[in-house]
């Protein structure tokens, strides 16, 4: 008993000895599958003893809520779309060519220009100040980090009603 634990911890310090030397995108491949074999021996053993009736049951509410969320998401999701667009091009430090491709320019402090804020408000060029209020006012509700919504979106939101009301 004794030396096959001996045995083990000397097979163990060489694999952890191989791993720290070898390339991260292998090892982040070895723990990838590492994890995808464990989870299927978790499956085995809970079919094989005959306790998997908890994760139906997880299953069946997963998609019996994703059912019932669905419309309320695809209803604001051309907004949600928008921003997360943003989020995501300024997250990758797209600044001034990857804005350009989308047909609109930043202004030159890297704030939000006039055309960014009239897309992430959803609205046509000529609206007035009323629409912009209101449609700021509408996004809000749905984005509010009091409400479970994005920090970053929030902010996105009322710096283009700035921007559109202090021009």
């Amino acid at each position: 008993m004794q030396t096959v634990l001996l045995l083990l911890l000397i097979i163990g310090f060489f694999a952890m000895r191989s791993f720290l030397k070898a390339n991260p995108a292998v090892v982040a491949k070895y723990i990838k599958t590492l994890l995808w074999c464990l989870a299927g021996g978790v499956l085995v053993l809970l079919l094989l003893t005959g306790r998997l009736n908890w994760l139906f049951a997880l299953v069946g509410i997963a998609a019996a809520s994703a059912v019932r969320l669905a419309p309320l998401l695809l209803r604001y999701a051309p907004q949600l779309h928008r921003l997360w667009w943003h989020h995501r091009q300024t997250k990758q430090g797209q600044d001034q060519h990857g804005s350009q491709q989308q047909g609109y320019t930043r202004s030159p402090k890297g704030g939000m220009s006039a055309e960014e804020a009239y897309q992430v408000l959803g609205l046509k060029k000529d609206a007035t100040e009323q629409e912009i209020i209101g449609a700021h006012r509408k996004l809000m509700q749905k984005i509010h980090p009091d409400r479970g919504g994005s920090d970053y979106l929030a902010a996105q939101i009322n710096l283009a009603k700035k921007v559109l009301l202090n021009k």
